[in-house]
């Protein structure tokens, strides 16, 4: 039913959820690879992020999952590199559409408003939702590479 995946996960903090969130992707089969603190102290979230993005367009990793207090400065920070859409979802449902319409291959979490049964809603939405590759959506990604070429 899944594909398996290396997925590389960067944060700032350790947190029970990011515990869930490695334990979740192990348990559905995808290899993790983990950028962030071991214990209790902090990383720097723009380096924790880029070092996800690198294994990404390297292809080294399939997607990415990045993390810090709010999500945005993690997703801002994935942004800015080419071949990049990432999106700070906080539901299935924009999680769903992220993946249809945008063809995401970085989510972003916020720690500050993650639980259990968000984050298991929004990896079912992630990982069960597949681009939708009508002429339409795939003019918008190409809009999105002609955006990031002109920059």
């Amino acid at each position: 039913k899944f594909k398996h995946m290396i997925i590389s996960i960067g944060t700032d903090k350790k947190t029970k959820i990011i515990e869930q969130l490695i334990s979740e992707l192990k348990k559905r089969g995808h290899e993790v690879i983990y950028f962030g603190p071991k214990n209790k102290e902090s990383s720097n979230w723009t380096e924790t992020t880029s070092k996800v993005i690198k294994l990404i367009l390297s292809n080294k990793s399939d997607e990415g999952i990045v993390l810090c207090s709010t999500g945005t400065g993690a997703s801002i920070a994935a942004n800015k590199f080419n071949g990049i859409r990432a999106a700070l979802c906080n539901d299935a449902e924009t999680t769903k559409g992220t993946r249809k319409w945008n063809h995401a291959n970085v989510l972003a979490l916020s720690l500050n408003t993650l639980n259990f049964k968000k984050l298991n809603e929004i990896l079912d939405a992630w990982f069960s939702t597949p681009y939708i590759k009508d002429k339409w959506n795939k003019s918008q990604i190409q809009n999105l590479k002609e955006i990031e070429l002109n920059n």
